[in-house]
Formats: structure tokens, C-alpha cells, sequence
């Protein structure tokens, strides 16, 4: 009995490049000695996507749709795909085809091999700015001296995982899902495959600067208390400089005849430890807002639609 792959693809307004996302992927997949079935996840999509994916489905009985009811995010249209996969194993990847498939067949010998997680690993991306690999490499080296969790450097969400790696990832149930760092958590037999990134087929990238910024900060919260620790050890020490000035006030004022002067420093000194204060409640608040999430138990996602060949 054949084994059965399972390719979970999110999908956000790439209309432009699903049909031939879809020809590349079906010719991969033709051409070794598995079955497999395609899973597009349409994460709130506003342009023809839908009406793609429902050409796809009704076209060829290895596809199937879910049409999230909303835009809940990539982290969250993963998770669905991954929720409803079934394969022997499961390849994640994005549809933009930055994420080759004829890296399909690497691999399925990895995880023949005995690798129960093949992570790729972007050596580079031929579009990506000189700015966005810069801080892609600052991010990760800061996150890994964080984190009790090591991320892998450069790792992307084309993967390929063992159904006993997607029955253990399906036991995390947080809302705010920084995958790549739950799957390195899981603590399976991993192995990285390094890749180049090719440019866009089509279209521009949908994660800009703010969607950026709000995945590396669930990174961060989810893997590591240190920025908690480091706004105590910040307010400690300058708890403890404050009290050596007042020291040095009394000083003067009980033991010399000096006036005590520097209304503008002691003016500056309060501005500066207040933004320092507000720094740290925002870093609580934070955290306390992750717990928020977590406590309300809402879905993760919602599927409006199930698409497949009837």
C-alpha cells in the first residue's frame, strides 16, 4: 500500500499565481511513487482566489479547498490545513512559489531516510531587500538568546512533518502561533534542507512591515520571558542609581553650604526613568494581553466553505 502525502498550501489574494502554482506542484507530485492530496486553505482572500480553488477542486480529486469565513491570518490558515490533513506525512509551503515544489522529491528522501521533521532553510531570497535580511538575521540571533527553545536561522514554513509530529503539533492549541517555533519545541529527529528562494511568480509579498513586526513579537512572547525579566532588571538598576543621587542630595543639603542645583537634570532624569516606566508596563501589558487571548477559548479559525469534487 502506497503512502500518502498530504501538501498543505494558505492561500491570501494570489490569484495571479495558483494555476500555475497548481500545474508545477500536480507535475512534482506525478512523477513520484506516492499518493497525495492537495489542501488549499483560502485565508480570506479578495480577489479570484476562491473562484480558482473551486475550479481546482472540482477539476481533480487530489484538491480540496477551506474558505476561512475571515482573514485570520497565515499562522492560523496553516493550522487549519494542518488540522484537516491526513497524509502519512505533511509538506506545508506558500503558494507565491518561493517555496519550490521540485524540492518535493529532497524531501521525501529525508523523511524516508528516517526524519520525522525536514525543516528548509532559506540560504538566501533573490527578491528579498538588503534591509529584510538584515533584520531577518537579527531577529533570529536575538530570539535564540531569548529563547530556551532553539528557532532555526532562516527556517520557513516549507516543511515537511511525520504524522506523528502533526498528532503532537495538534495538541498545542495557543492563539498567538508562531509555528516554526512549535514545531522546533516538539523534539522530534529534525533535519534542515537549505534552499535559494526565487523571486514572486506573481504579484508583490503580503507580509508588509506591520505583519512583520506582530509575528516576530508573538516569537518572542511565545518562547521566552526574558523582556519581562529585563524590564525588572532595567527598573532595578535605575531604582538603585535613583537612590544614590538622593543620597548625594542629602549630602550636600545636611553638610555643606552649596546650593542644591540642576533643575533642568533633575527635570530630564524624570522624563527619562518615566519613558523607561512606560516601557515596561507596555512589555507587561503584553504578556497580559497574550493572556487575555488565551483565556476567552475562542476558535482558532472558522471554515466557511469545504470545496472538493463531487
Amino acid at each position: 500500500m502506497r503512502k500518502t502525502i498530504s501538501i498543505v498550501i494558505p492561500v491570501f489574494n494570489e490569484e495571479e499565481n495558483l494555476r500555475e502554482f497548481y500545474t508545477r506542484l500536480t507535475k512534482v507530485m506525478s512523477e513520484v511513487s506516492y499518493d497525495y492530496d492537495i489542501i488549499f486553505v483560502d485565508d480570506g482572500s479578495r480577489d479570484a482566489s476562491s473562484a480558482i480553488l473551486y475550479d481546482l477542486s472540482q477539476n481533480d480529486e487530489h484538491v480540496q479547498a477551506y474558505l476561512l469565513s475571515r482573514n485570520f491570518g497565515h499562522q492560523m490558515a496553516l493550522t487549519c490545513g494542518l488540522d484537516h490533513a491526513e497524509g502519512d506525512a505533511v509538506i506545508t509551503m506558500d503558494g507565491d512559489l518561493q517555496h519550490p515544489p521540485e524540492l518535493i522529491p529532497e524531501l521525501l528522501g529525508l523523511w524516508e531516510a528516517g526524519y520525522e521533521i525536514v525543516q528548509t532553510v532559506r540560504k538566501d531570497t533573490a527578491d528579498a531587500s538588503k534591509f529584510k535580511k538584515i533584520t531577518s538575521s537579527t531577529y533570529y540571533k536575538l530570539i535564540n538568546k531569548m529563547s530556551k527553545v532553539h528557532i532555526t536561522p532562516g527556517g520557513s514554513d516549507f516543511r515537511l512533518m511525520d504524522r506523528v509530529a502533526i498528532e503532537a503539533l495538534r495538541l498545542y492549541n495557543e492563539r498567538a502561533r508562531f509555528i516554526r517555533g512549535l514545531v522546533n519545541n516538539l523534539g522530534f529527529k529534525l533535519t534542515t534542507l537549505e534552499f535559494v528562494a526565487p523571486p514572486r511568480f506573481a504579484g508583490q509579498s503580503k507580509y508588509n512591515l506591520h505583519k512583520m513586526l506582530h509575528f516576530a513579537l508573538d516569537g518572542i512572547t511565545a518562547f521566552s520571558n526574558v523582556p519581562l525579566r529585563w524590564a525588572f532588571y532595567v527598573g532595578l538598576s535605575f531604582g538603585f542609581g535613583s537612590m544614590l543621587v538622593l543620597g548625594h542630595v542629602l549630602f550636600i543639603k545636611l553638610f555643606t553650604e552649596e546650593a542644591v542645583s540642576g533643575w533642568a537634570t533633575i527635570a530630564a532624569s524624570v522624563l527619562f526613568l518615566g519613558g523607561i516606566q512606560l516601557v515596561g508596563i507596555g512589555i507587561l501589558g503584553e504578556y497580559i494581553g497574550r493572556i487575555f487571548e488565551e483565556v476567552k477559548q475562542r476558535p482558532l479559525y472558522l471554515i466557511g466553505r469545504h470545496l472538493k469534487k463531487r
